[in-house]
């Protein structure tokens, strides 16, 4: 990995790092727990991303930037600054949950707050949202930079193209970040575009592309930063392709053994960024083995805090139903 001192990072930012990989990880297998005990209908998982998604949401300002995730982002919006509680009430359709007050299904993020834009369940379409957003945010003279994240079967989508077509002529300060599992639900890659890597494609819209091993986690972070500088400075947007594997099936929804070999499935556990990251913080003596379980044991004090107060929380009232949904209230 890349030396972390030469990228300015500090040893608490790198263990704050972990912490927020190892939290995304344990919320996201409580969500399967809790689907799997009947308790919630539906998860889609982060598992395998998280390295990935730390790396590129910590070049960003929390509070300052905007972002626009797709259903995997567990990651960014805890670094955003969602909190575990807000995850769960959202998981659970809770009246307090920030992101619809129980209307949306889970893991489709939002908290205007924290400057997290709600994402629709039509894959792509959030790319051309953040690239209308940047654009008023240029004319503006405002300095923000927008993320925004798809998985690599929604790079085959018509919206995406517009979205890369219109940020390249307009030089826009957003990044694309394609999360590529290489996996769209059951499509392998190969099936879905006839090129091995999705950045390729930015030069066809005068954009800069860029492929990283999102298990490189400090690696994953220098190119980001760097995509978010020319951000900055006016210079364009980047098409940030990042490699990672889904330790998962596509949701709880889907068995992966029925396209994958179960020898494909256990490959695929030894690109698990969770345990590379905690070898190299090891390795950079930046971290021990008491100290990383105490903080697994803190993350999972964190998740049944969460878990258990989202699961008291109030339902959303029935005669809310239609609030917001149309413009004369309809009598229940």
């Amino acid at each position: 990995m890349a030396d972390y001192r030469q990228l300015g990072l500090t040893e608490e930012d790198l263990k704050e790092m972990y912490r927020l990989m190892l939290l995304a990880r344990r919320l996201d297998e409580r969500q399967w727990v809790l689907n799997r005990m009947g308790q919630a209908p539906f998860a889609i998982g982060c598992q395998g991303h998280e390295g990935a998604q730390i790396g590129i949401s910590w070049a960003l300002k929390p509070g300052h930037d905007i972002v626009l995730p797709y259903y995997r982002d567990l990651g960014v919006v805890l670094r955003m600054g969602m909190t575990p509680l807000e995850v769960m009430l959202d998981f659970f359709a809770k009246a307090d949950g920030p992101s619809s007050g129980g209307r949306q299904m889970p893991s489709h993020y939002s908290h205007p707050q924290k400057g997290i834009v709600t994402q629709s369940s039509t894959v792509a379409t959030q790319t051309l949202h953040a690239v209308g957003m940047a654009y008023a945010a240029q004319q503006l003279g405002e300095d923000r930079v927008f993320y925004t994240s798809i998985g690599e079967g929604s790079a085959s989508q018509g919206e995406f193209h517009e979205a890369l077509n219109w940020a390249g002529i307009y030089k826009l300060p957003v990044i694309f970040v394609v999360q590529n599992n290489q996996w769209a639900i059951s499509v392998p890659l190969q099936k879905q575009m006839a090129v091995d890597r999705v950045s390729l494609r930015a030069a066809g819209y005068g954009l800069t592309g860029v492929t990283v091993d999102g298990l490189q986690v400090l690696e994953v972070y220098r190119v980001a930063k760097e995509a978010v500088e020319r951000a900055r400075r006016g210079e364009g947007a980047t098409l940030l392709e990042v490699m990672v594997p889904r330790l998962t099936g596509h949701s709880t929804d889907d068995d992966p053994r029925t396209y994958m070999t179960q020898e494909e499935m256990e490959a695929l556990k030894e690109r698990d960024p969770l345990g590379h990251f905690a070898a190299f913080l090891k390795e950079q003596g930046v971290i021990s083995d008491e100290e990383l379980a105490a903080i697994d044991r803190e993350v999972r004090q964190e998740v049944d805090r969460a878990t258990d107060e989202a699961q008291k929380a109030p339902d959303p009232k029935p005669e809310d139903l239609y609030t917001h949904v149309y413009a004369t209230p309809i009598e229940l």
